[in-house]
């Protein structure tokens, strides 16, 4: 064992139980209660454009997430789980690599990972660690000729939009959540217990179909699901609040968006409900993954875990889309869910914040693989174990995607705080999240909070400073 290190211990002996690899004596490489009985599976479950709340078990009394609920009540659930940017290939690439954008580079949607880069990325490392790797769905990094195809064991990726309309290989409908699911029942069944397995899903619902005036568009099988109900619009929906945004963003991307989305109640409900419907088509191709998995015997071994790529406004403000630093667009679901944890774990839901650039060294913490020092987020395994680590109690959004209708920002996000600011239109924001969840109240002007906004403006230098540097 002498002079080979963790990870290069862990792809020499890729699927042995603990007994056949220490039967000769692990010379301390590992403490005895380290030493795990088996190397775990791993899925990576990640929605596009699903904020939180979309759930049953966030308290949703109205979406049938049933599939997700299992999950989250038999894991645990991050109550304040974040983006660090929110647009699709920014916080796809964060979540591959745990950078935050202004490290890992990809500010568009024209930009891919450098071969060095790629390499450090959550699936490239446990491939090298001895891991089967998949991935299926939106890839949403980089030009179709950039792809990593040949990186992974088994690929069903697309570059950006890709269609939810599709044919099968007997030219019948077929939806493109229910491909995937397809797609991730392939890939299950050439697994097996003789070599842990790392499975990306990287669905696009319940991302609208931009072009399409439908918008969003799910599977016929759920057209008479929310049928009878009607969605409650928000109070920031009221146009008084669209009439204090700013001008640049009343005339921003995500008024147009608007528009198409949300502009009438009759747009609303079917908007809405369409956006559900999606999430719920999610939902159903999750419950065929747990299916199999307990067939083929690999459920106890197997951790899932989900998070949303972007939150997404449903018309507060009078906006549509994402991008800017308010609690709608930046907020995500995550939970994790491992078999493998004793009962008395079980659904929890954590109050910490986590974020999209924990998901990588939490794959890989879960691995024992150890993470590249490139990534800036943090594991979340200790909370999964029920550990209390000194936590973060702030963090650092930026979104600096080029686009003539979408301003670039900034915040900083506190516990009780939020400062947000728009450079190229001198813009300052500060709400009191306590006394203000919604954000409607801009205290930035208030004299008697001169201060707070101070320190934030600074602290925002600050971590910009240090996120782009180390």
């Amino acid at each position: 064992m002498n002079g080979i290190n963790r990870r290069q211990f862990l792809t020499l002996t890729a699927g042995a139980t603990t007994a056949a690899i220490c039967a000769g004596g692990c010379n301390g490489l590992f403490a005895q209660e380290d030493v795990p009985s088996q190397r775990p599976n791993i899925i990576v479950l990640v929605t596009d454009d699903q904020r939180a709340g979309t759930m049953g078990c966030a308290g949703n009394p109205i979406i049938k997430t049933p599939n997700m609920d299992a999950l989250a009540n038999d894991g645990v659930m991050f109550t304040n789980a974040f983006v660090t940017t929110s647009i699709c290939a920014s916080s796809r690439a964060s979540i591959f690599s745990g950078q935050w954008t202004s490290r890992h580079g990809i500010k568009g949607f024209a930009t891919h990972f450098t071969p060095e880069a790629l390499a450090q990325t959550y699936p490239m490392v446990l491939r090298d660690a001895g891991y089967r790797t998949g991935f299926i769905g939106k890839y949403g990094v980089g030009p179709k000729r950039d792809l990593p195809v040949e990186k992974y064991d088994y690929w069903r990726g697309f570059p950006g939009q890709g269609r939810y309309e599709n044919k099968d290989e007997n030219g019948d409908y077929i939806h493109m959540t229910r491909r995937m699911g397809n797609q991730a029942v392939e890939f299950l069944q050439g697994c097996s217990q003789d070599q842990p397995f790392c499975l990306s899903v990287s669905f696009k619902a319940p991302h609208c179909q931009d072009g399409d005036p439908r918008q969003f568009i799910p599977d016929p099988v759920y057209d008479d699901l929310y049928k009878d109900v009607t969605i409650p619009k928000p109070e920031t929906a009221d146009p008084k609040y669209f009439n204090a945004l700013p001008p640049f963003l009343q005339d921003s991307e995500a008024r147009n968006r608007w528009q198409i989305r949300f502009a009438d109640d009759e747009m609303y409900q079917r908007s809405v409900k369409n956006y559900y419907r999606l999430i719920t088509g999610v939902d159903t191709a999750i419950g065929r993954i747990r299916d199999l998995l307990k067939e083929k015997g690999l459920a106890d071994n197997t951790v899932i875990m989900l998070i949303g790529d972007n939150g997404f406004y449903l018309g507060e403000y009078g906006l549509a889309g994402k991008w800017f630093p308010h609690e709608k667009s930046i907020r995500v679901p995550l939970f994790v869910y491992d078999p493998r944890a004793p009962k008395a774990r079980w659904g929890r839901k954590l109050e910490q914040m986590a974020l999209n650039v924990d998901i990588a060294p939490t794959v890989l913490d879960l691995a024992g693989v150890d993470a590249p020092e490139v990534m800036q987020g943090r594991s979340l395994a200790p909370l999964l174990q029920g550990k209390h680590p000194k936590w973060r109690t702030e963090f650092y959004y930026e979104h600096p995607f080029e686009h003539q209708a979408i301003a670039k920002s900034e915040a900083v996000r506190t516990k009780r705080w939020k400062y947000m600011r728009y450079p190229q239109y001198d813009h300052e924001e500060l709400y009191d999240l306590k006394n203000d969840p919604d954000e409607v109240e801009n205290l930035a002007g208030e004299a008697k909070h001169a201060k707070t906004l101070e320190s934030l403006r600074r602290r925002c230098n600050e971590l910009a400073a240090k996120t782009a540097g180390n």
